[in-house]
């Protein structure tokens, strides 16, 4: 829901995806609705969706694209962004798969018994 908590919220969906889903098949299936929702949403934020005002107001941003850069932490310009700006926020949307797949890749290791700070010695 921002650029600064999509990625551990996604690693943690892919952590639960991995550890819940009865089979490959299903967990695609999941992967897909998660990453399907949250872009989804990222999206219309971004593009400041007027139907969104709810989420992004609720939280003293100014805009769903103020919300989605600044998180209430940053001060990035968000009214006008230049084109460079638009360009990391399509980077930042094209990652979220990567960050799914990061939690199911830790949640695989931390069931076959390895530790955290083991996993990037196992590769």
């Amino acid at each position: 829901m921002s650029f600064l908590v999509d990625p551990p919220m996604l690693v943690a969906a892919g952590a639960a995806i991995e550890r819940l889903a009865p089979n490959e098949s299903t967990a695609r299936r999941a992967e897909i609705a998660v990453l399907a929702t949250v872009l989804g949403f990222n999206t219309a934020l971004y593009l400041n969706a007027p139907g969104l005002r709810w989420l992004w107001g609720s939280v003293g941003a100014t805009s769903g694209r103020d919300f989605m850069m600044n998180s209430g932490v940053f001060r990035f310009e968000h009214r006008n962004p230049r084109a460079r700006t638009n360009v990391a926020a399509v980077g930042m949307f094209a990652v979220c798969p990567l960050w799914v797949r990061l939690g199911r890749r830790l949640a695989r290791r931390a069931a076959e018994g390895l530790e955290p700070a083991r996993l990037v010695a196992a590769r």
